[in-house]
């Protein structure tokens, strides 16, 4: 049997008690809130309740924490924050206007379009070119005027931050073996231990140069709408402790969620734009630090759903695979090298979901072949060139432009220190070597992921895919083709290839790859 909802619940739920006009009321919750969405405007109302971290348990702190919900996001998103309305109740009756005794709060937000979420617009790949550096320069504008002084720098002192990732690691340490292993665990805290003993100096310059601000809390895409501006909004008003604290951080905590959405592209991209916006270039010392830290956050969160006596044994798996996920991350960025990866097979194989899902793991850039094909050719990503093999586009002098292609991007991410993923076939011995090369001249590690699926699997996945309308043009007599050619591997160690038989669930293929790069 369902709980019936508070009595306030049950009440903003009637579409009639609103003053705008409203047809319907849509109610989504949160730990510590209950939302109502009515199409134009959102009523939060916070849940009476102590979590620790955060405590609204009588009327004085939910109007308390109402109106700083609103003071401190309306220095990113004023025209979204509205005002703190009273509720009210009289004669049995419960209304948002009128007389009688004020029984709650809510804060009043005009209703922003869902599918305009930076998270949204990432799934679905809709991105407007331009929004990392329109995130970022209104970010760095908000940092440039934020709050600071001598209670917000004892967050960004060495002691502060050694006892947050001290708290990090004794509230984690229950869940080794569970959501993250017991050699990342250690990694990971040698790692952390080990910058901010290294970095001492450099964290107090942080705070004597005005780095340490009253910043948003809680940057992540799902935060941040992009229409015709940037709304970055729901900046954490409950705890000044998880929102003072290095710039850096946070420009560290979107771009880590980028990484983990698998567009380390555009978390490069923000960065990049927020460095050159702020002139603040000390914060690429601090990146793979702050990004490290905030991704054993995220993992450390989801691992305390883990606990949660009421979640189904199939919630419990995809929770313990999202903290690992998170933990992965993390543990990728205590890397001191950066890595190429390149995967190996012949079409419909499974070597772009492959790809894509090791690049969510580790916070790679992905470049594909098939898009830089018709990106060179002039040609949109989702029209199809159904070419014999070796003509049209698919002509070796064009094909070896294409495979440069990839190789000149990657070059440019490698040198900056990031990792890549080239998805392409790469059936001949050449392509591989030159990448074999092109990773040693770049000081990276360099790693094989070969594909393998059987005829009859991948004809049906080959057919299913053109139904769909996707970016290859692949069809059954390509991979005829191309099995007519294909080089085995035998020019990179071992240790070095991953052979994947991709029939095989996409998380025990990419747990394969982790177990093969250490991690």
């Amino acid at each position: 049997m369902t709980a019936k909802y508070p009595e306030i619940v049950e009440a903003l739920l009637d579409a009639t008690i609103y003053p705008d006009k409203t047809y319907s009321v849509e109610l989504v919750q949160t730990q510590t809130s209950f939302v109502f969405l009515t199409g134009e405007y959102v009523y939060k109302v916070k849940k009476p309740v102590n979590l620790g971290y955060l405590d609204y348990t009588t009327l004085e702190k939910r109007l308390f924490f109402c109106r700083r919900e609103l003071e401190l996001n309306q220095r990113l998103c004023p025209e979204t924050y509205l005002a703190v309305i009273p509720i009210m109740k009289n004669e049995g009756t419960i209304a948002l206007s009128g007389d009688g005794e004020i029984i709650d709060y809510a804060v009043k937000m005009r209703q922003l379009p869902r599918e305009r979420m930076l998270n949204e617009l990432i799934a679905k790949d809709r991105i407007p070119d331009d929004t990392p550096i329109r995130v970022a320069q209104k970010l760095a504008e908000f940092h440039k005027k934020a709050e600071t002084g001598d209670a917000i720098n004892v967050f960004g002192s060495p002691d502060t931050i050694m006892f947050n990732t001290d708290e990090n690691f004794r509230e984690t340490e229950k869940y080794i073996g569970i959501t993250i292993t017991a050699e990342k665990f250690r990694r990971i805290k040698d790692f952390t231990n080990r910058f901010i003993a290294d970095n001492v100096s450099l964290f107090q310059k942080r705070v004597t140069g005005g780095k340490i601000r009253d910043c948003h809390g809680d940057l992540h895409a799902a935060h941040i709408c992009v229409t015709d501006g940037i709304c970055i909004y729901d900046c954490i008003e409950f705890n000044e402790r998880f929102r003072y604290g290095d710039v850096a951080s946070e420009v560290a905590f979107l771009a880590m969620d980028l990484d983990h959405y698998g567009r380390a592209d555009l978390s490069r991209s923000f960065v990049e734009a927020y460095v050159e916006s702020s002139g603040d270039r000390e914060i690429l010392r601090l990146l793979n630090f702050y990004e490290c830290y905030r991704a054993y956050v995220r993992g450390k969160v989801e691992s305390f759903k883990f606990d949660d006596p009421y979640i189904s044994e199939a919630e419990r798996v995809k929770t313990r695979d999202i903290a690992a996920s998170y933990f992965d991350l993390a543990g990728f960025y205590t890397r001191h090298r950066p890595a190429l990866f390149i995967t190996v097979g012949l079409v419909g194989t499974g070597k772009s979901v492959i790809a894509n899902s090791l690049a969510k793991r580790l916070g790679t850039v992905v470049i594909s072949s098939d898009a830089v094909r018709k990106t060179l050719a002039g040609i949109p990503l989702t029209e199809h060139r159904f070419n014999e093999f070796n003509s049209g586009i698919y002509t070796k002098e064009f094909s070896r432009k294409t495979y440069d292609t990839l190789f000149a991007r990657a070059g440019e991410y490698l040198s900056k220190g990031m990792s890549v993923i080239l998805d392409a076939t790469f059936i001949l011995a050449e392509g591989r070597r030159t990448a074999m090369k092109l990773a040693q001249e770049k000081g990276a590690d360099f790693f094989v992921l070969e594909c393998t699926l059987a005829d009859d699997l991948v004809k049906q996945r080959l057919a299913r895919r053109l139904e769909k309308g996707t970016v290859s043009d692949a069809r059954w007599e390509t991979y005829e083709s191309q099995k007519k050619i294909f080089e085995p591997v035998v020019e990179v160690p071992a240790n070095n290839h991953a052979i994947m038989e991709t029939s095989k669930p996409v998380p025990e293929n990419v747990r394969q790859v982790m177990e093969m790069i250490g991690e």
